[in-house]
This record gives structure tokens, C-alpha cells and sequence, in this order.
């Protein structure tokens, strides 16, 4: 026979493997209670008739204790699952704890309350997105400090290396025999390569590139010079002014001119020689012509 108060007079005051005694009271650690807090109403081992709330993979279930199951521990609760939809949660508690203690429905209920509260927060923390905290050690971190420097110095002496055998290959150090790796060899050809061919097309393209400055173009006049020129040059105005001079000469020549049967008939021979003078002339395109004035 089940006597719960002497049941919680020893797990009270000699020995409770779920008591945990701190500051600010005393607390229950097992699973089946409805508060957590270890006193008479809430303790499920010193009452014969209990009811609590448990989740199970995401589901609630309505666990309850009669006494009438005591002398039967592996069929001691018997639970009931609980729909998602919080009132109707509450009408099934209400229907299987019609004529329980109201003290320990109302318990109940506010369980179920809480637990649905944790199950829309978590819901919300999941979809929210998070900043997460990584920790690395300090020995970690130096370790990897270390392989760092070795690799740069490493990569370095490559390249080094690289290079001078580079060198040697194009001066011809080795004649004809070579032994060397034949991938990277392919890959530093088709790299210069590519170099030289991107070098051709910057050629081409600054020999076919035009530029186009914004400016003021104004047209250059090109005055008449005035140059003084050899004997052998005269020029078109100093010429037509030797044809006018030239006929005045005639003019008065003729007047001098003795008549037929003068006795000053020197004059005749003399008379009849003509100047003949040659000129010259620089056109625009460049040619010479010479133009005969008699």
C-alpha cells in the first residue's frame, strides 16, 4: 500500500537523488515534474495521482498517474498526445482532468504554455541568421604563422631557381643535352609566347591609334615676302616696269635717229640690235618658268 505522506517525509528530510540544493531554494531534477521545484504539491514520487507535460521529438504528450497502476511500475503512465493547436491542447487536458485536484490542472496547463512559448522562440532563432563565434588557440595560430614564412621562402627560392635555368636555357649553357622537367618547360614557353603576341597587338595598335585633341584650329595667311633677289631674278613688277622703260627708250632713240642721207649714220647699226632679257618666275607649285621679254 502506497502512503505518499510518508513517502515525502523521508525524501524530504533524509536523502532525494533529485534534490538540488542551491541558494535560492531547493529544485527537482526529475523528468516528470510539472514546476521543477521540490516541494509537496510538486514532487511526483509522493503523489498518487500526477499529471505533467513532456515533449517527445517535437510533440507534446499529456503523461497522468493514478494510483490504481502502482503495483504495475512498467504501465505506471499513461500518456496522451496533444495537438499542435494550443486550445485544443487545453480542451483534451480538461476533458482526461475533469475531477482532478484544480491546483494541479492549472499546473498543468501553465506547462504546456511555457513549452509552447519555447517551441515559437526556437522556431524564430532557427529562421533568424546568426553571427557565430569561432575560437582558434594561440598555438593554432603560431603553428600556422610558421608554415606560412616557410612556404614564402620557399615559393621564392622556386622562382629564383626558375629563373636562372631560364637564363642558361636561352644562353646555351648546356648545348643540346637539357634535363629538365618537360611540363614546366611547355608552360614558361607558352608564357612568353603570350607575352610576345600581347606586345604585337600594343605595337599595332599605337601605330593605327589616332588621336583627336580638342583645340581652336585657326587658318594660317601666308603674307607676300618681299626678298631681295640675284641679277638673274627679277621680279614680274620690276619686269613690266623694264618694258615700259624699254619703250620710252625706243621713243627716244627713234627721235634721235638721223634721217636718210644724214651724215650721222653710225646710229643705224646700232639701232637695229634689240636687248633681249630672260626672267624667271617661281610659281606656287614650286616650278620655274622663264619668260622671254625682248
Amino acid at each position: 500500500m502506497q502512503h505518499d505522506e510518508l513517502i515525502w517525509h523521508v525524501i524530504r528530510h533524509n536523502h532525494c537523488s533529485y534534490m538540488a540544493k542551491l541558494e535560492t531554494g531547493n529544485f527537482c531534477r526529475n523528468l516528470y515534474n510539472v514546476t521543477g521545484i521540490c516541494n509537496r504539491s510538486s514532487c511526483p514520487l509522493a503523489n498518487s495521482r500526477y499529471g505533467t507535460i513532456r515533449e517527445h521529438e517535437g510533440v507534446f504528450f499529456l503523461y497522468m498517474k493514478t494510483i490504481e497502476r502502482a503495483h504495475t511500475p512498467n504501465k505506471l503512465w499513461e500518456r496522451v498526445k496533444l495537438p499542435r493547436n494550443y486550445e485544443k491542447s487545453l480542451e483534451i487536458i480538461d476533458k482526461h482532468m475533469m475531477y482532478w485536484p484544480q491546483l494541479l490542472v492549472h499546473k498543468t496547463k501553465q506547462r504546456l504554455t511555457k513549452m509552447t512559448q519555447m517551441r515559437i522562440r526556437m522556431r524564430k532563432l532557427a529562421l533568424k541568421t546568426r553571427e557565430k563565434i569561432m575560437t582558434t588557440p594561440r598555438k593554432d595560430m603560431k603553428r600556422e604563422s610558421r608554415r606560412e614564412e616557410k612556404a614564402e621562402k620557399a615559393a621564392l627560392l622556386e622562382k629564383t631557381i626558375e629563373t636562372e635555368l631560364i637564363e642558361r636555357l636561352h644562353k646555351g649553357v648546356y648545348g643540346e643535352i637539357y634535363n629538365y622537367p618537360e611540363k614546366e618547360y611547355k608552360k614558361v614557353l607558352d608564357v612568353e609566347a603570350g607575352q610576345a603576341v600581347e606586345e604585337e597587338e600594343e605595337e599595332l595598335e599605337e601605330e593605327y591609334e589616332t588621336e583627336y585633341v580638342e583645340g581652336d584650329y585657326e587658318e594660317e595667311e601666308y603674307e607676300p615676302e618681299f626678298v631681295e633677289g640675284d641679277d638673274e631674278l627679277v621680279d614680274i613688277e620690276d619686269m613690266g616696269a623694264m618694258s615700259i622703260a624699254d619703250d620710252n627708250d625706243e621713243e627716244t632713240v627713234e627721235k634721235k635717229r638721223p634721217r636718210k642721207g644724214s651724215k650721222d649714220g653710225r646710229g643705224d647699226a646700232k639701232s637695229k640690235k634689240k636687248s633681249k632679257v630672260i626672267v624667271e618666275v617661281e610659281h606656287d607649285d614650286g616650278d620655274l618658268r622663264q619668260m622671254a621679254t625682248l
